[in-house]
């Protein structure tokens, strides 16, 4: 197959996760398209107002994605793009435990419903380079290929590698069905609202002292467009999903216009506790690994098969920077808490340093 060569466009498509941002936008996008006959949108929340409007082409059915049993055989679908993810546990709705309940076990209710959908000739599944861990052991540069070289220490690294696992199950049982994985990068752009974004949205960033992770960033516009690309066409495989090029944390949080507070290595959560002592929410070991560590991802094999090259790294960040250009870098009062946060984590670990000696 030549890259980006398709074969016929799918009639009936299911996209799960319609409540949410990435896929509302992925349904609307394939709604539009007049080569697809008819979009379901699937999810059990009820979308929220702004979302809603994304949605007037797409039929709703508020069910869960791992409950749809044999919708898919009754409504002759013919691809499934699968959404539907938590990428990180939110307390006030079940915590840890719900996420990986709605990621790992209702991934693999939706692929048993697919395996029983007689019609069915492609699944797109979203993945992350989380699959990949972060550590100090990691490559330079990851290819599809690599395996990681420790298990993530973040719930949706572990649940990433299960899905992926559930994948090949699938494949195997069902050669007949074209099943593509994306690994996606962290999200950015003017318009994504991820836990990322939120992080160098606020006005100081908390690091990790002595550590200059490299970062690679897929602005959200070039997320839709393959995954358009991936309904519409065939690629069956593995992808890596990345903009080219790479930026160091330092860079950009000085791009952004912030203040970088760093916080002591052996205390890794003191970067989470710093953002709750500042009120700008939680970040999980996934999220706080990265920013140590770093990833690189190589996506010649999305070029070569898609023929498509998403904007650079630092052109996904840069359109971040415009949306937020003229918003307050930082305020005495926060500064003066920052640096207190910092005070007191320092002092932390050295009464826990001089208590194990």
């Amino acid at each position: 197959m030549t890259p980006g060569g398709s074969q016929s466009p799918p009639g009936v498509v299911v996209v799960t996760g319609v409540s949410r941002y990435l896929g509302a936008h992925v349904a609307a996008r394939l709604a539009a398209d007049p080569r697809i006959d008819r979009v379901i949108g699937i999810d059990l929340p009820e979308p929220g107002s702004e979302i809603d409007a994304l949605l007037d082409r797409v039929d709703l059915i508020r069910v869960d994605p791992g409950s749809v049993g044999g919708l898919l055989a009754d409504l002759d679908v013919d691809t499934v793009v699968h959404l539907a993810l938590v990428s990180s546990p939110d307390p006030q709705h079940g915590g840890r435990a719900a996420m990986k309940e709605q990621n790992v076990i209702g991934t693999m209710q939706l692929l048993a419903a697919c395996q029983r959908a007689p019609r069915l000739r492609k699944i797109v599944v979203r993945s992350s380079t989380a699959a990949y861990g972060a550590s100090f052991r990691d490559p330079a540069v990851f290819t599809e290929e690599t395996e990681p070289r420790e298990v993530p220490r973040g719930g949706f690294g572990r649940d990433i590698l299960d899905i992926e696992g559930y994948v090949r199950g699938f494949r195997r049982r069902r050669a007949d069905v074209t099943a593509t994985v994306l690994r996606f990068a962290p999200f950015i752009g003017s318009t994504a609202d991820t836990t990322l974004t939120r992080y160098f949205a606020q006005p100081v960033v908390p690091t990790i002292f002595g550590r200059d992770a490299r970062l690679q960033f897929l602005h959200f516009d070039d997320a839709l467009e393959v995954l358009h690309r991936s309904v519409v066409e065939d690629h069956p495989g593995t992808f890596n999903v990345a903009g080219p090029g790479v930026l160091a944390l330092s860079q950009a949080i000085r791009r952004a216009g912030r203040v970088a507070v760093p916080v002591l290595e052996p205390g890794l959560s003191g970067a989470a506790a710093l953002a709750r002592v500042m009120g700008f929410g939680r970040y999980g070991l996934d999220q706080v690994d990265l920013f140590v560590h770093g990833r690189v991802v190589d996506i010649s094999r999305l070029e070569r098969e898609y023929a498509f090259t998403p904007r650079s790294t630092a052109a996904a960040f840069d359109d971040f920077i415009r949306a937020h250009h003229g918003r307050a870098v930082v305020t005495r009062e926060q500064l003066a808490a920052a640096e207190q946060a910092v005070l007191n984590h320092i002092r932390q670990v050295r009464t826990a340093v001089r208590e194990r000696s």
